[in-house]
């Protein structure tokens, strides 16, 4: 039978060759984006509480409406927005997910869709998959900015929808108000939709705060925000995440869902929906990720590596270019193989493999892990 891949140019993701090179040599593995402690005991109680409370069966498909009530309440103490639990917020399995599901219920066969890149790797085949044509924008280093009146240039009569992510996975750069206000300009002039990725709202640092879609009323209302709770929980497992979109756009992307997933793991809904009760289970992460952030700058201090200020998400750059020439990608497997540290090669994440001879480090991580990570890359 012959196949036709809808998918040709996909093959093994960097992140699972990483691990997997991390693996086979015994490396420190800052590579993948997920923390190596674990999550809160009273999350683990109040989820085994659930289970053994009967709550193990399917969730309403757009999810527990007591979690969804939570989160309508958590946005409102963060941004002051009301939102509708009912009509606006659907429980995801995960930002992945929840993304997909997005660019699934509005991306048509050749319409066109800006990334802006570096991006994070789930967006190109989201488009692809649907039928939809990426169009890169290709941010430059090591400033990471978006210069809106070139991107402008990119619209076309087929464009449908622009992708931002802020906090940036891999660049650990955050959106300004300037550039809430120049999207505003761009969407609402051109009747473009405006798809969000915010799973690292919670991880911001240097006393900025994170600007999320829903504090501009004019993008919400042709917008939809994506969160993940595996980063706010350190639960990346738990494959938790939720949409927030106007009720016109909900209503296009939960049709979606409901044939993707339809529902999503019942009792850890309801154990953070009462974890949730304190908000300082949330509102501490900024500090506590910066603590690591600086920790880790420190444990580089005295190496050849040169770092990318990160304004939030766990991921730092350092830029190597005073240590070899090689490209990204075999420099990251050489550094894993001889250095026993592994990163992410940045080139990965441009369509064009720009490659500024930079790698992504992760450092949401024990503090003997990332002291252990500085030794061995401050010999290089």
């Amino acid at each position: 039978m012959l196949i036709t891949s809808k998918l040709p140019s996909t093959g093994t993701s960097i992140f699972s060759v990483m691990s997997a090179l991390a693996n086979k040599h015994n490396a420190i593995n800052l590579s993948q984006g997920f923390p190596n402690f674990d999550c809160s005991e009273r999350l683990i109680e109040l989820a085994a509480k659930y289970m053994r409370k009967g709550f193990n069966q399917y969730a309403p498909m757009p999810g527990v409406p007591v979690f969804r009530q939570r989160l309508a309440e958590k946005i409102k103490r963060l941004y002051g927005v009301e939102i509708d639990p009912d009509m606006e917020i659907t429980v995801t399995s995960g930002a992945t997910q929840a993304l997909f599901c997005a660019i699934s219920a509005f991306v048509k066969p050749d319409d066109e869709v800006i990334l802006i890149e570096p991006a994070y790797d789930s967006y190109r085949p989201a488009v692809e998959i649907n039928g939809g044509i990426p169009i890169a924008y290709q941010m430059q280093a090591p400033d990471y900015k978006v210069d809106w009146k070139m991107l402008v240039r990119l619209i076309t009569w087929k464009t449908k929808m622009i992708v931002v992510n802020t906090p940036h996975n891999p660049t650990g750069k955050i959106f300004k108000n300037g550039d809430w206000a120049e999207l505003q300009a761009i969407a609402e002039d051109r009747d473009i939709l405006v798809l969000c990725d915010e799973a690292y709202e919670h991880i911001v640092f240097d006393g900025e705060r994170h600007r999320s879609l829903l504090s501009y009323p004019k993008i919400y209302s042709r917008g939809l925000a994506v969160f993940s709770l595996g980063k706010t929980l350190h639960a990346t497992g738990w494959k938790l995440g939720f949409c927030v979109a106007p009720p016109r756009l909900t209503k296009e992307f939960r049709k979606v869902h409901q044939f993707n997933v339809f529902s999503v793991n019942t009792p850890a809904q309801y154990a953070v929906a009462e974890f949730f009760d304190d908000p300082a289970e949330y509102e501490q992460l900024n500090a506590f990720f910066q603590k690591k952030r600086d920790f880790l700058l420190a444990a580089m201090e005295g190496s050849r590596f040169s770092p990318v200020h990160s304004e939030g998400t766990y991921f730092q750059l350092f830029d190597y270019s005073a240590i070899s020439d090689e490209p990204d990608t075999e420099f990251a497997k050489r550094m894993t193989i001889e250095h026993g540290v592994a990163a992410i090669p940045v080139s990965v994440f441009n369509s064009s493999k720009q490659d500024d001879h930079i790698i992504r480090l992760c450092f949401a991580k024990k503090e003997e892990t990332l002291a252990k990570a500085g030794e061995l890359l401050r010999k290089i």
